[in-house]
């Protein structure tokens, strides 16, 4: 499996190519998508301890742990690095996964059983990506206009130059992504050959619902380091929390996309963006979040702060947590129902007149999670630093602002 030929018959039997999960807005890791349903990310043991002592009343407000798969770089005869998952190779993953995850993901694990038990599996039929492919793959995942190129690396490069100011912020997907993901492929590639093993966590693709997912990445705290950062990182993450909205509002955002209905284009905003913003520009940028290219969203006020409303009050009642450096996810639909395209004071008197039809309609079109828990602690935790008493009240000042902002928009303020 470490030469440089294709893969033969008998491995793309068992192996699953991961593909770079073309709706990550935030954070420097590569996310990968295993399948429509799951996404992959490298296993950080800290993490992996928050999911397995998930408090129940937080799982409505996570992603979905899913399990563990084994991963190993394959560079083919062309010299393209993928990332395959490989089942065959870690049965005792396979096992772990049915005995964690339950009937609402058994399919992951059926998959699995069987692509290593029986030798067939057209579902694992492993296909050589091309650069051409791979951008294929991004206009196959993001409806709209596309424009593409098939040289992979120039086209990175040219659309990342809007962290700098230096293109249209109007691109047909988000870069960033693709940008962590051959950053990515590009330090695995130069610390281990293609036998090591990985492991990477197994989450719930929380957009996969929606056709085209507007997304909010919130860095929420007025902390961002983790206890075991050395002092450089610490005074590096205070330094930023310090210039930026996390310290007088205890958010920032770390990257955004929201579709713009009269364009076909996805509006995109990366983490350098949100560093430099001021509280009004925040607030702006929220405003703009929630705007389509044609007028506010109104209708999806009220359920993303009801949401947020219950999240905080899930919060406040976890002591010892402290969840530095993780972030807070707001999704929506880009696609818009026809119901809510009323005028906003028709759609006010709707929400009066019929507020329970109201509700169940519009909270299945919004979702808010809490994402990225690699620096988060808590007492009992295999990987605690520090125990710590109450909850997190960098956390709540982050989230108490923010739902105060969206209450502002709602009332025209």
């Amino acid at each position: 499996m470490v030469g440089q030929s294709p893969l033969d018959p008998s491995e793309s039997r068992t192996a699953v190519l991961l593909e770079p999960f073309v709706h990550q807005v935030g954070g420097h890791m590569s996310m990968m998508k295993y399948d429509e349903h799951t996404i992959c990310k490298p296993l950080v043991s800290q993490e992996l301890s928050f999911y397995e002592s998930l408090p129940l009343a937080m799982r409505q407000f996570t992603p979905q742990y899913k399990g563990i798969v084994s991963v190993h770089l394959k560079k083919d005869s062309l010299g393209n690095l993928n990332l395959i998952a490989s089942p065959s190779l870690q049965t005792e993953s396979c096992t772990r996964l049915d005995k964690a995850i339950g009937d609402s993901s058994v399919t992951i694990w059926h998959k699995c059983k069987w692509a290593a038990s029986t030798g067939t599996g057209s579902e694992h039929t492993l296909v050589k990506w091309s650069h051409t492919q791979l951008t294929k793959t991004f206009k196959d995942s993001c409806p709209g206009k596309m424009l593409l190129r098939t040289d992979l690396q120039y086209r990175t490069d040219s659309l990342l130059e809007d962290a700098n100011g230096n293109q249209p912020e109007r691109n047909s997907y988000n870069p960033w992504g693709l940008h962590c993901h051959r950053q990515h492929l590009n330090r695995m590639s130069s610390k281990h050959n293609e036998n090591k093993l990985h492991q990477f966590l197994l989450l719930e693709n929380v957009v996969s619902k929606y056709n085209y997912p507007c997304i909010l990445d919130l860095k929420m705290g007025t902390r961002q380091h983790g206890d075991d950062a050395s002092e450089e990182k610490k005074a590096r993450h205070i330094k930023k929390c310090e210039q930026s909205t996390s310290a007088s509002l205890g958010v920032r955002i770390c990257g955004m996309q929201v579709y713009q209905v009269d364009s076909g284009h996805f509006l995109c905003k990366d983490k350098y963006y949100g560093r430099k913003l001021s509280p009004e520009g925040f607030r702006q940028t929220l405003y703009q979040f929630l705007c389509n290219g044609n007028h506010l969203r109104t209708d999806l006020l009220e359920p993303i702060i009801l949401r947020l409303k219950a999240l905080l009050s899930v919060i406040r009642k976890q002591s010892s947590y402290r969840f530095y450096s993780s972030s807070l996810l707001i999704i929506y639909d880009g696609q818009e129902h026809k119901e809510n395209t009323a005028p906003l004071d028709n759609h006010l008197h709707f929400q009066r007149t019929n507020r329970t039809a109201s509700h169940s309609t519009n909270h299945s079109r919004v979702d808010v999670r809490m994402i990225d828990f690699a620096h988060t602690t808590f007492k009992g935790s295999k990987c605690n630093h520090t125990t710590y008493d109450g909850p997190d009240h960098g956390y709540i000042f982050g989230l108490e602002n923010l739902i105060k902002i969206l209450q502002n928009i709602s009332e025209g303020k």
